[in-house]
């Protein structure tokens, strides 16, 4: 624990180098589970009147650490690299994991192991040291910063073919997720943070927007209006907010442009939720979402 702490105190004096930057870098590698984090991070940005923040996406769907590293090693073309630069998304189709690592001189590079292996730590090695071996001999800002995207549990109905590992249990998967997070920080002190959507997540479905479908989609992604508006919640006020000084509490987006309109009154508890998972991103299952 004691290791832990002093990761974030090491990530908070990480936030002077971001004040005095023009601009803040932010690459994700990952898959379906960050195109849900992401995909509204750019309406927050803009109704923040934030515009010097870029952001970077690069999806295989179900993508884990291990493959990631294959396609590294086989100079594999299957990824689709999405950036935002003036807060609107630009895709393409079939690139390398060079293109996106290559493109800018990254801040902050993401990282996450896919949500079926996510509680399960000996997936995660020797793979998280290979991958950051590659984003370190291939990013040109040699001091980008590694911050570690912490996945979500499925809903308690779900019928994904890996929830069987934890037992078809909500509290069983949670639990595994915090607890690799934890060895993870704790074997890899160059690790500057957390994106604590697996706590953020646990505190909307605590809250009043919690329904049959538990915030998901299809058992586990998210939906397109609250479930993944809390993750862009999440990943702004865990990076962007540091950098800006703005937090994301009270921010006016409720994405009318994207036709998924939140109310208010919504928009207040996921961003709520997503403040709280910041200061507390190894929160218990049992932790309420409270007004």
């Amino acid at each position: 624990m004691k290791k832990i702490i002093a990761l974030f105190v090491a990530a908070l004096v990480c936030v002077v180098s971001y004040a005095q930057a023009d601009t803040l870098r932010i690459l994700a590698i990952g898959n379906s589970f960050s195109e849900d984090g992401l995909e509204y991070l750019p309406d927050l940005l803009e109704a923040a009147g934030v515009h010097n923040v870029i952001v970077g996406k690069l999806y295989i769907g179900g993508c884990s650490l291990e493959r990631h590293c294959r396609e590294y090693r086989g100079d594999l073309k299957n990824y689709r690299y999405s950036k935002s630069v003036k807060n609107e998304w630009v895709k393409e189709e079939g690139v390398g994991i060079l293109r996106g690592i290559e493109d800018e001189p990254w801040d902050i590079v993401t990282m996450q192991q896919n949500s079926g292996s996510s509680g399960i730590y000996e997936t995660y090695n020797p793979w998280f040291g290979e991958l950051v071996s590659i984003v370190r001999k291939h990013c040109s800002n040699t001091g980008a910063r590694i911050y570690w995207h912490q996945t979500w549990a499925y809903s308690r109905n779900s019928d994904h073919r890996e929830f069987p590992k934890y037992g078809r249990d909500q509290k069983t998967m949670y639990e595994a997720i915090l607890d690799c997070n934890r060895r993870l920080l704790s074997d890899n002190p160059a690790i500057a943070g957390v994106i604590p959507d697996g706590a953020s997540t646990m505190f909307v479905r605590t809250s009043k927007l919690n329904d049959s479908k538990d915030i998901t989609r299809d058992g586990y992604h998210q939906n397109y209006q609250y479930g993944r508006y809390t993750l862009a919640c999440t990943w702004y006020e865990a990076l962007v907010a540091p950098f800006t000084g703005k937090s994301v509490k009270g921010n006016k987006c409720l994405l009318k442009a994207s036709g998924r309109e939140l109310s208010p009154k919504a928009a207040r508890i996921c961003q709520k939720a997503a403040c709280k998972a910041v200061r507390a991103p190894f929160a218990t299952y049992e932790a309420p979402y409270t007004e």
